[in-house]
């Protein structure tokens, strides 16, 4: 074994030589206003099996660790990111998946999507979950996997079936996007897009955003609060290239009202009206990010790695 080491040294650094630093790769001049071009992105983690879902909490970035089952929380002045539940998705230690897509609502709660207990649940904190959201019309849920707090306390979450337990049957039939409401009722918001992943709520709060991770056609589509007017926002499927690696998967609005979403190897950042600004390059697949801080630091998740930058602009309700 020991004659092996000094290969293993040589590709696991010709593997990370193949991945190039992040980079901003601007399209319109208007992405000045947003980030600058020569921003500084600092790496503060990294190793994880897929990193996921990152929210501002308190005072740190929480985020997934899907595959291990594990949430992760760092603050400016760590040095690494440190176990912040463990497990995440399920209520016992288990080798199913963890939380994917985290949200904190108006009192403070972090809510979670939980892949293994195929809900939407609450950290009640000591290691303990409240189920919130599990089944809809008697049947459970796919794999809950992001979700949105509404002005009004309304949660907004998506439910493909990427998360789906081994062994577990699909029981809905379609991969909904679903409603939450303040009373504890679930309601179908729309069960016409196939794949829906990521999701965001526009600042008037009368838009619905779904990053859709369809390997034929990922993009960002939007539709009203009850599922009406579906379209199509940005294709993103013509920008994925073999440096690009990745689909539309988590998205976040910021205070302007422009999309930044995950896409073909990166940040997308997006206008309302589809026109493409920019990308922030990670050159791998990229699953999600958040703002927290003072509002213009964004955490981003990106494959086995976390980063954290300056923007210009403040992410949605800061």
């Amino acid at each position: 074994m020991k004659t092996l080491a000094p290969f293993l040294l040589f590709a696991s650094a010709a593997l990370a030589a193949e991945v190039p630093a992040p980079r901003v790769d601007k399209l319109d001049p208007a992405l000045d206003a947003l980030v600058a071009s020569d921003v500084k992105i600092e790496k503060v983690g990294t190793g994880y099996g897929w990193a996921e879902g990152p929210v501002w909490f308190k005072d740190r970035f929480v985020f997934s660790d899907v595959p291990k089952n594990t949430a992760y929380a760092w603050k400016r002045g760590e040095t690494a990111p440190t176990v912040f539940l463990q497990p995440s998705g399920t209520d016992e230690s288990s080798d199913l998946q963890g939380s994917n897509g985290l949200a904190v609502d108006a009192k403070g709660n972090l809510l979670l999507c939980q892949h293994g207990a195929r809900r939407v649940g609450q950290s009640l904190g000591d290691g303990k979950f409240k189920p919130l959201a599990a089944t809809f019309d008697g049947k459970k849920f796919n794999s809950p996997n992001d979700l949105v707090v509404g002005a009004d306390g309304s949660v907004y979450f998506t439910d493909p079936p990427y998360g789906l337990p081994k062994g577990q049957k699909a029981e809905q039939g379609f991969h909904g996007v679903y409603k939450l409401a303040t009373d504890g009722k679930v309601s179908l918001v729309t069960k016409e897009v196939q794949w829906p992943n990521g999701i965001a709520l526009s600042n008037d709060q009368k838009t619905l955003y779904l990053a859709v991770s369809d390997n034929a056609k990922t993009r960002v589509t939007a539709c009203g609060l009850d599922g009406t007017g579906l379209r199509d926002v940005f294709v993103a499927q013509p920008l994925k290239k073999a440096d690009r690696p990745g689909g539309c998967d988590g998205m976040k609005v910021d205070e302007r009202g422009n999309l930044w979403t995950t896409g073909p190897g990166g940040v997308l950042i997006i206008t309302p009206e589809g026109k493409h600004l920019g990308t922030i390059l990670f050159h791998q697949p990229t699953a999600n990010l958040a703002w927290g801080e003072d509002g213009k630091t964004l955490f981003v998740t990106s494959n086995h790695d976390v980063f954290v930058l300056r923007t210009l602009v403040k992410g949605q309700g800061f």
